[in-house]
């Protein structure tokens, strides 16, 4: 079901797509620690300036057949480096974060890889599940997205992935 998906640098002509992306609702709800005004365009462009200029931070924008359609990132947090994504809700459900996380992986030579989710965002687990990821803690924090503490999970892509011989 999925479509060709390639990764590439982010492009200021992307940032419409991803601001867009941030309007519907059910994805805010979803990514839950997300912007708490997903509509403040000010904060939104602040944001991007300020990861775009860090050569810390690794974003690539997800292309579709020629759209724009998300973007994944991997970033520094701590000691760790953590991964993220974010996919046009009308895309859901197509195998599009799967495959550009997993191509975005393929990037990032070194492990371990976290990642959080809230616990109710099954899709997101599914992915991250699907591309190696095992949880490894639990964790909460307020969240933007829907203005309470949320509860999440810690995942870990591991040094061996559990098909070859990991835990």
């Amino acid at each position: 079901m999925t479509a060709d998906v390639s990764l590439r640098p982010v492009r200021d002509d992307d940032l419409p797509h991803f601001f867009a992306h941030e309007q519907d609702p059910e994805a805010a709800w979803m990514a839950a620690f997300g912007p708490a005004d997903p509509t403040d365009r000010g904060v939104f462009d602040a944001h991007w300036a300020r990861i775009r200029a860090d050569p810390t931070v690794v974003n690539r924008t997800v292309v579709v057949d020629g759209a724009v359609v998300g973007h994944v990132a991997a970033f520094p947090v701590g000691e760790h480096t953590e991964v993220s994504y974010w996919i046009d809700p009308r895309r859901w459900g197509r195998g599009h974060a799967t495959a550009a996380l997993t191509a975005l992986l393929r990037e990032l030579p070194h492990r371990p890889l976290r990642a959080r989710a809230a616990k109710d965002n099954r899709a997101s687990l599914a992915v991250l599940r699907k591309c190696g990821f095992v949880v490894v803690g639990e964790d909460s924090g307020f969240a933007p997205g829907r203005g309470v503490e949320v509860e999440e999970w810690l995942l870990e892509l591991p040094d061996v992935p559990a098909d070859q011989g990991g835990h």
